[in-house]
């Protein structure tokens, strides 16, 4: 069996993770390439498919160590595998990946995929934006290629060793070893966010906040939103949930957007305080 098909999968409001799964799928020629971008809500209104002759690459981004508990629905629901190769990764904001990357792992496995390989990337944060400023870098990206382009060269050599013959893509029928990542599964609780004081911050219900004398009425926020809560005949109107992703702060032409909430800024605060020395990516790669 080749692999005929690899599709970058990502959840990706402020663009660090879709620029890590493209620069992977992308440093691997032969097969056919495809993208699938989940951030919105249209996305993920119906199901996904993959076959053995498919390899998935899917990435999203760590909040409060989990997976964003509003997008892991669609993670355990709406994509299947059929003995899919995969290689999930996470993105964390220079915290910790906490069990991020171990529940992607365990979701991949329990719906279908084989994940062969994994990694968990340190990114500029989604609103503590001090850290990680600028990642994903070159460095980066650069630990991204040789991580998808090693998971690639051990697709061949599988195919190779089992009688798969030397075609691109050959897998046969040789069989990868376990992965195994940081992290329990199943994940325990999400990371409870702290003010600078140390007491729990607690900005569930925060909501972004329009500038109006710099909004220009453009509708950018409520086509990016990824809970789609944002109305777009009112962009001051936030009647649905939010998870604060920052897609509609990072992404509005006019800078028009922000959060206000007391304990949201001073958890803030506390992260660009307690949390500035440079994290490593992390990185697990395939074993035969």
């Amino acid at each position: 069996m080749e692999i005929r098909r690899i599709v970058a999968a990502y959840f990706s409001p402020t663009g660090n993770t879709e620029k890590l799964a493209k620069a992977m799928a992308q440093a691997i020629a032969g097969p056919k390439l495809e993208f699938l971008d989940f951030t919105r809500p249209d996305a993920r209104g119906r199901k996904y498919e993959f076959a053995g002759d498919d390899l998935l690459i899917i990435g999203l981004p760590v909040y409060a160590g989990r997976l964003p508990n509003k997008i892991l629905p669609f993670v355990q629901n709406n994509l299947k595998g059929d003995g899919t190769l995969s290689l999930p990764f996470v993105c964390f904001g220079n915290r910790d990946f906490g069990d991020g990357i171990s529940e992607l792992v365990y979701e991949q496995r329990n719906t279908g995929f084989r994940p062969a390989a994994a990694a968990a990337f340190a990114t500029q944060h989604a609103f503590a934006t001090e850290l990680a400023h600028g990642r994903p870098n070159d460095e980066d990206i650069e630990d991204a290629k040789a991580l998808a382009l090693g998971l690639w060269e051990a697709v061949q050599k599988a195919g190779e060793v089992s009688g798969g013959g030397k075609s691109p893509g050959s897998l046969g029928t040789a069989e990868f070893a376990e992965l195994t990542v940081d992290g329990s599964t199943p994940p325990g609780p999400y990371y409870r966010p702290l003010r600078t004081d140390g007491e729990p911050a607690v900005f569930l219900k925060a909501k972004p906040v329009t500038d109006t004398d710099k909004c220009v009425r453009c509708g950018t926020c409520a086509r990016v939103c990824s809970m789609g809560s944002i109305d777009p005949e009112d962009v001051t109107s936030v009647p649905g949930i939010c998870i604060k992703c920052q897609a509609c702060v990072t992404r509005c032409p006019a800078g028009a957007k922000y959060f206000d909430h007391p304990d949201f800024l001073s958890h803030k605060e506390m992260l660009e305080t307690n949390f500035t020395e440079k994290k490593q990516n992390v990185i697990w790669p395939c074993k035969l």
